[in-house]
């Protein structure tokens, strides 16, 4: 949700990448998202209202364009990583446009085959390319993700490319991550949809896994420095949906209560930043309002 972020006044977590991206690009603060995450992500990557074109949670249908289709017609060569949940088609990624993809949900269920356990964090189960890959040495699943996603660049360097990463963090079940005091790099996830513990825990594993979060966007952003190739790229970071239950959030002297799944301000409002050196103006947008049909239009 919005008040995550601590460039957006955040008061419980820490988030220094994502509030130097915000300080030195442009940061919404009225953008707004569906309150789960299947309708958003159909739309943002098709650009079309859901009235058009949703039909079911966890489907994007096949008829549909989608913005990596439009880039790779301007030339890009493109990939995913991260959270799939769009369609259960081995060929699905490669489909809807994207050149190379490391997943998450994509062919296989959330939970590990024969168990209880959450197959997305720790010693993840995933999907390569159409291939199952099972990690069994303390692996977490964001940093397989993000990993992937640098080594494509470097590949990619000398072309332009597009990167989707629709971060399997900061989704529930809220656990540990590799940076928490209670992470066990051989734990076979967690057994509970919302995560272990009570809620103080899980609030505590809440605000690792944004900090945790806010570090990979670090990641990514070093590899694009580090190739020389920040001052080219265009990077956007946004929410999928509003913070979910039962997390509760000081920010801006006041508490908000996490409201996933409603059509309510702590359902739907989400960060917005778009950075691009020398090309975007350090400026923060107070009113306009951005939502995810904006984005294939803009790219």
């Amino acid at each position: 949700g919005y008040e995550c972020i601590s460039a957006n006044g955040s008061e419980d977590y820490r988030t220094p990448v994502l509030d130097k991206l915000a300080e030195t690009g442009m940061r919404f603060e009225q953008c707004f998202a569906n309150p789960i995450c299947t309708p958003s992500r159909v739309k943002i990557m098709t650009g079309l209202y859901n009235k058009r074109n949703f039909t079911k949670f966890g489907v994007l249908d096949r008829s549909q364009t989608t913005f990596a289709h439009q880039l790779k017609k301007a030339g890009y060569t493109t990939a995913i990583a991260g959270k799939w949940q769009l369609g259960k088609e081995k060929d699905a990624p490669q489909h809807f446009g994207f050149d190379q993809a490391c997943l998450w949900q994509h062919f296989r269920p959330k939970a590990k085959e024969g168990t209880t356990f959450d197959s997305r964090f720790s010693n993840p189960q995933l999907e390569i390319n159409g291939k199952a890959v099972d990690y069994k040495n303390g692996e977490y699943g964001p940093d397989v993700c993000a990993d992937f996603l640098c080594d494509f660049m470097e590949t990619n360097k000398d072309k332009p490319f597009f990167v989707y990463y629709p971060m399997i963090l900061t989704h529930c079940p809220f656990d540990a991550t590799p940076d928490s005091l209670t992470w066990d790099p051989k734990s076979p996830g967690s057994k509970t949809y919302k995560g272990p513990g009570d809620n103080d825990q899980k609030k505590i594993h809440f605000r690792d896994m944004v900090q945790y979060a806010d570090k990979i966007v670090g990641k990514i952003i070093t590899k694009l420095e580090s190739l020389g190739l920040r001052e080219n790229t265009l990077v956007i970071f946004t929410g999928d949906n509003g913070t979910d239950a039962p997390i509760r959030t000081q920010w801006s002297g006041r508490e908000v209560i996490g409201k996933k799944g409603k059509v309510l301000d702590e359902g739907t409002r989400v960060p917005f930043i778009v950075n691009w050196p020398g090309k975007i103006a350090p400026k923060v947008q107070k009113t306009e309002l951005v939502e995810f049909s904006d984005i294939m239009p803009t790219l």
